[in-house]
């Protein structure tokens, strides 16, 4: 069965993957975007997608979707990810407002100050949020501490 896709760079567009993968200081998962082209170029390797999956640690499903992106939308789309990958945010800027205010205040009765799960659990109860972790109560003060040691 022929591919419906087909990887046929010109030089311009193998130079621009040389560059991503061999200077500068590109993400890992862009690196591996343009290794997977490149090995699927039919001018240069022109490997079968599951030997490219094997190569890279990764599915096939995953080589054909690059090789697909780069044919439907380009080669900046197959390198990049895809809009809207990854998991949604669980909570806004209000909510994270409130779940620091909560953290700032004086913890329950009985306790010296707050624990992650007990913010978690607090937050819950007060109807700010359906349900949250204690380790994404963790990350979320963790990056408002960050953001303020720049300042």
């Amino acid at each position: 069965m022929a591919k419906k896709y087909v990887v046929r760079l010109d030089d311009d567009e193998r130079d621009q993957l040389y560059e991503v993968i061999h200077k500068g200081k590109a993400a890992a998962y862009k690196r591996k975007h343009a290794q997977i082209l490149l090995q699927a170029d039919v001018e240069e390797a022109n490997w079968p997608d599951p030997k490219i999956a094997d190569a890279f640690g990764v599915s096939v499903r995953t080589v054909e979707r690059i090789r697909e992106r780069l044919c439907e939308q380009g080669l900046d789309a197959a390198i990049h990810r895809a809009k809207g990958s990854g998991k949604p945010r669980k909570t806004d800027g209000a909510q994270e407002a409130h779940l620091i205010a909560l953290a700032c205040g004086v913890p329950p009765e009985g306790r010296s100050r707050w624990t992650l799960r007990l913010l978690a659990d607090q937050f819950v109860e007060l109807g700010h949020i359906e349900s949250i972790s204690h380790e994404t109560v963790r990350q979320l003060l963790k990056k408002r501490a960050e953001a303020l040691a720049k300042t």
